[in-house]
């Protein structure tokens, strides 16, 4: 037998006449419907947590940063996950809700990135210092320290956002940068040490740990205006 090949003509026609059914591309949802969708999934697994520890006797704050033990190590992988009970997980919820929202809208790859260096370098910043200015009421005692809760994510993302446009040089992204200083700046001032009971180390290396997302993400566009610069230069 000899097999018959047919060819596809212009237009979705084939060499028969028929039509062929054409199906089209799914819609893209816009990125802040996606970033909403995101962050809300987030905060809401941080209520689920919440729920499982409160039902667990609290057990899982154990599973926090203890600096300079090895086995604490295995508090930066959880500790932004865990909250010192509901005041705490509450008071972290709307800041993290905004500043996530807004972390989204720069692109989800650096979204998640950006989190990624925050969650990791910060919290092993909190790690190596997380015991300098503990309060220990025992003299003689040396104390040992458990870090848990987003703070240090929260307050990754405020520094990132406020320094990122800055880094790459875009108008939005430096209006944006601006109006969160204004709004939520003063709680930059959580990086300073103070009260008991509050990781203030925790939540400057997250601040640091935000500045070098933004300037480690913001390469492409360090490097195309470098490109520009050095073009004009070569140009002239």
């Amino acid at each position: 037998m000899t097999q018959r090949m047919r060819w596809k003509g212009n237009c979705g026609h084939d060499a028969m006449g028929m039509n062929l059914p054409v199906t089209p591309e799914p819609k893209k949802k816009p990125a802040w419907v996606v970033g909403g969708a995101t962050i809300i999934g987030f905060v809401a697994l941080l209520y689920v947590v919440e729920i499982v520890d409160t039902v667990t006797g609290h057990r899982l704050d154990n599973d926090g940063i203890r600096p300079l033990q090895t086995d604490g190590l295995w508090g930066i992988l959880w500790a932004p996950l865990l909250h010192g009970g509901w005041p705490h997980l509450v008071a972290n919820t709307v800041p993290a809700l905004v500043l996530g929202f807004l972390m989204t809208l720069a692109g989800m790859g650096r979204f998640i990135g950006a989190t990624a260096i925050i969650w990791v370098l910060g919290g092993f910043g909190t790690w190596l210092i997380g015991n300098i200015g503990a309060h220990c009421p025992y003299v003689g005692v040396q104390c040992t320290t458990n870090h848990i809760g987003a703070s240090g994510l929260i307050f990754g993302w405020l520094t990132f956002l406020i320094v990122f446009g800055f880094f790459t040089r875009t108008a939005w992204e430096i209006i944006v940068g601006i109006i969160v200083a204004l709004v939520y700046g003063g709680i930059l001032l959580g990086v300073v040490p103070g009260t008991p009971g509050v990781s203030w180390q925790g939540h400057l290396c997250g601040a640091i740990a935000g500045f070098v997302a933004a300037y480690l993400l913001s390469g492409p566009e360090r490097k195309a205006r470098e490109r520009r610069r050095t073009g004009t230069a070569l140009g002239a």
